[in-house]
């Protein structure tokens, strides 16, 4: 028997936790690029936007279930900042509406991992939490996928001003050479497929900065996944 609940965006009473109608009004799917997320506009490539066209890239394939937009940005402030980390399920099940996310985890193997986009220390300290482990834990029991997790087999090197803070020419030097997969686990990773996890990609620079330290380790592919892509 399923109890009652309100839905987070509307708050109408009895719900799920995010009702239909918000569902349809918030996070009907729309068509993105394969590799960066962005919403693809008329006239651009069926599986890429005109942004990735003759850029190297080193993750296979992003996805995200919604822009960072209302009522999303609201929910990721309060599940980010306010440690409210319920809001992972909920989030892992928007993620999972997502025709291309169940698959992507589903193809995973034992030997595979997924993987939350590590924090430095001082910030891990400062929040008590790392939002993108607790979402990792969430997709990995909601998907019941095959593949193994780890909060600590990709390390983050050093403390980086927030991207969120930056120009946009600047985030990519921000967080160049930040991550090193663990020394004692580089074994692991090699000729095996990695999903990264985080809540909110902006440029990208982050998880591409996650994607090169797993692809010197020797990972065959580094796609990742996020519930919020910002707006080109």
């Amino acid at each position: 028997m399923r109890l009652p609940s309100q839905c987070a965006v509307c708050r109408s009473w009895p719900s799920q936790r995010l009702c239909q109608a918000c569902l349809s009004r918030f996070a009907s799917p729309r068509p993105r690029c394969a590799r960066c997320a962005l919403v693809l506009t008329v006239g651009a490539g069926q599986s890429g936007c005109p942004q990735c066209q003759g850029q190297s890239w080193p993750l296979d394939a992003c996805f995200a279930a919604v822009d960072y937009a209302y009522p999303w940005s609201d929910l990721l402030t309060r599940f980010k900042f306010q440690k409210q980390t319920g809001y992972a399920d909920l989030f892992a099940q928007l993620l999972l509406r997502d025709l291309a996310v169940g698959p992507c985890l589903a193809a995973l193997n034992p030997e595979d991992w997924l993987l939350p986009l590590p924090l430095s220390p001082q910030r891990l300290a400062e929040r008590g939490f790392n939002q993108a482990w607790e979402l990792a834990q969430a997709l990995h029991l909601q998907s019941r996928s095959p593949a193994a997790s780890h909060a600590r087999l990709l390390l983050r090197l050093r403390h980086t001003e927030a991207q969120s803070r930056l120009p946009r020419q600047d985030r990519l030097a921000n967080v160049r050479g930040a991550f090193l997969v663990d020394p004692l686990m580089a074994r692991q990773v090699q000729g095996r497929q990695v999903v990264l996890i985080d809540d909110v990609m902006t440029s990208g620079a982050s998880l591409a900065s996650a994607a090169q330290a797993l692809r010197q380790a020797g990972a065959a592919s580094v796609r990742a996944i996020v519930v919020a892509r910002t707006p080109a």
